[in-house]
């Protein structure tokens, strides 16, 4: 018994037999004790560990037979309730979370609660648990359940949950969590605020996201960097005027507050900038970046070659990757994608193709946004074999295309007349799994509309319909004209009345279709109700609510 007392003979002892044979579990075990009582929880931690990491473990049988042993050898080697927190983490950090539970309710019954920082560990993995869906549950129901057997949570605990919520765009219950922090005797601390804050960053709410920074101010904490990047970076997300001169209002804030604006702030004022096409102001603002030592990263020169782009100085954006490559950052499939987006856009197929290449030279993977602005500026020119040469490669290669990739070669095969191509396309995406999505849908009822495919065009219509998707003002207009060639007047019209309700721009043609049938009719008073509309809809049809992308 008096070699528990020489902590490092234990240990090298110890570290010497295993490497001889696989040691008893009672060994083990009283090593942790002694690891623990000489103040050395990190190795306690590695031992525990290092046997729950072992392959062919049979769990059940292992957990009760390495508590039994933990609970014998505490008395005679030990004596600290520690251990069996020690125990509880390593479960947790092996992902054994029921074990971890069965733990704890346990120890419930010996009267000793597990203590919060370890129950943390638990909240925290089991909230960040992508592999199980109900994860975030699972944290909800311990977060819910252990203050009922002893567990007082702390800010740390509340922060784990704050910050699960937004993470799922809950961020109106994270709030309300953060307000009842105090009545449950802890007080939200400058990270509490900063994750909801940036929570309705993540969800567009703006004004909310103001809200919660006075009252953070008011409650007498100050925010930090974090704090107001969330906000920079809302107000910067679409580079509109007004919002990008709260955001340097903030930035000067910032600097008054004493605060250090970071790369992450000059990153989201550089994007914007660039958004709205300032790009030699988002120059100068590089250069303050640089003048105070901040190392540039990949994202804020992406930001800057994409408005160069934009500008359509392809040339000075080439020039821009090679900048980076001498500041030692390499571009990746962004920088990429947003140059060869930018030659198929001038028509420079060739230049688009040589980086694509270049790019795959590079080991760098092109993603399917990559694949899809080539297929896009194939289709543009018209160059369909081009692109469907690029659809079967990707095939062969096994990436998979999405929607949009399919959706590019019909688009223009239709604009073309060329449905049986169109239907060829259709089918390969269909014989590949992928999903129809409603440009897929819209692009197929107009172009067999216009053929006057219209028993094609209905079937697709009533799939779209049961898909939840809907026909746009271009797609309903065709397809009503389709269906008046060739008589179909009931079924004409129940697209025309849909497009009424529902405040799409109806062209001329289909409104003079409808007069002519009710005037025919004789429906006077629906005739006059239908003639006074369309000279309405003709003085005001800049403000319809449409806006065709097939």
């Amino acid at each position: 018994m008096k070699i528990k007392y020489d902590y490092s003979l234990v240990f090298s002892f110890f570290d010497w037999a295993r490497l001889r044979k696989d040691t008893t579990l009672e060994a083990r075990c009283i090593v942790i004790h002694i690891a623990v009582a000489s103040k050395n929880p990190k190795i306690a931690h590695e031992l525990t560990y290092e046997f729950w990491k072992k392959p062919n473990l049979d769990i059940n049988v292992s957990f009760s037979n390495f508590f039994e042993q933990l609970v014998y050898t505490f008395k005679d080697w030990g004596s600290d309730p520690l251990v069996f927190d020690i125990f509880f983490q390593a479960l947790v950090d092996v992902g054994y979370f029921d074990e971890a539970r069965n733990l704890f309710d346990k120890m419930l019954s010996y009267g000793v609660v597990i203590s919060v920082d370890s129950c943390n560990c638990l909240l925290s993995r089991s909230s960040n648990n992508m592999s199980d869906d109900g994860g975030i549950e699972t944290a909800l129901k311990i977060f819910s359940e252990f203050p009922e057997m002893g567990v007082c949570w702390n800010t740390a605990s509340y922060n784990i949950i704050i910050h699960a919520l937004c993470r799922l765009d809950k961020v109106k219950e994270a709030q309300s969590l953060l307000l009842q922090m105090e009545s449950k005797g802890c007080f939200p601390d400058v990270i509490s605020y900063s994750t909801v804050i940036d929570g309705y960053r993540r969800a567009g709410e703006l004004e909310r996201a103001f809200e919660v920074v006075e009252e953070m101010i008011t409650k007498g904490l100050k925010p930090n960097p974090f704090t107001y990047n969330s906000i920079v970076v809302l107000l910067c997300k679409n580079g509109k005027a007004g919002e990008m001169k709260k955001a340097f209002a903030l930035h000067n804030k910032m600097v008054q507050m004493g605060l250090t604006p970071n790369i992450v702030t000059y990153t989201a004022l550089v994007d914007g900038l660039c958004k709205r096409g300032e790009v030699e102001t988002a120059n100068e603002l590089l250069q303050e970046m640089c003048g105070k030592g901040l190392q540039l990263n990949t994202c804020t020169f992406n930001s800057l070659i994409n408005g160069l782009c934009k500008a359509g100085n392809i040339k000075q954006a080439v020039k821009m990757m090679e900048d980076m490559e001498l500041a030692k950052l390499y571009p990746d499939a962004i920088t990429y994608t947003t140059l060869i987006d930018a030659y198929c856009k001038a028509g420079e197929m060739v230049r688009a193709h040589d980086l694509l290449r270049e790019m795959l030279d590079k080991g760098l993977q092109p993603t399917i946004v990559t694949f899809n602005v080539l297929m896009n500026g194939f289709c543009m020119l018209g160059m369909l074999e081009d692109g469907k040469r690029l659809l079967n490669w990707m095939l062969e290669k096994g990436i998979k295309p999405n929607a949009t990739t399919y959706n590019s070669l019909m688009k223009q095969y239709s604009i073309q007349n060329n449905m049986k191509a169109t239907t060829e396309i259709y089918r390969g995406m269909n014989t590949q799994g992928v999903m129809a999505d409603s440009n897929t849908y819209n692009i197929l009822i107009k172009g067999h509309s216009k053929a006057r495919n219209m028993k094609e065009a209905c079937y697709l219509h009533g799939e779209m319909v049961g898909k939840g998707f809907s026909l746009r003002a271009t797609s309903y207009n065709l397809f009503i004209k389709g269906l008046y060639k060739k008589k179909k007047f009931a079924e004409a019209k129940k697209l025309f009345e849909e497009m009424r309700r529902e405040g799409l721009a109806v062209d001329r043609e289909i409104y003079n279709i409808f007069l002519d049938l009710n005037y025919d009719d004789g429906n006077v008073e629906t005739t006059l109700e239908l003639c006074n509309e369309a000279i309405e809809k003709s003085l005001v049809d800049k403000n319809t609510k449409d806006t065709d992308q097939t």
